[in-house]
């Protein structure tokens, strides 16, 4: 891979921090390189892999929020929100994950010399 393209490709994945699911989608659309469109499919699977947890806790919240009612019980709120609790843990830590394997990749890409991967 050349050196533009293997800029290119790593850019997509650190892209993680300042320009979200844009710039992956744009190079994906745009380059021509097989393996260029690879990296920036990759990249945006896993920059739009943040945002599926979102959107559950969402639509959880909302169904919640439909069927509560005025008469809850003092540990049903509570267990609700030890529930909350726990998701935004584990919210953080996905996201966590997602950006160190977007580091990773975007760092493995740059230190590759050959075509193959």
């Amino acid at each position: 891979m050349e050196q533009n393209n293997r800029i290119l490709s790593s850019l997509c994945y650190f892209s993680i921090f300042f320009a979200g699911f844009i710039l992956p989608l744009i190079v994906m659309l745009v380059v021509k390189d097989r393996d260029v469109k690879k990296h920036a499919t990759h990249a945006l699977i896993s920059h739009l892999l943040l945002y599926v947890p979102a959107v559950i806790f969402f639509i959880i919240l909302a169904t919640m929020g439909i069927f509560a009612s005025a008469e809850m019980s003092d540990s049903t709120g509570a267990a609700l929100g030890i529930g909350v609790i726990i998701f935004i843990i584990f919210m953080a830590l996905f996201s966590l994950a997602i950006v160190i394997w977007n580091i990773v990749r975007g760092i493995q890409v740059l230190n590759q010399k050959s075509t193959t991967m």
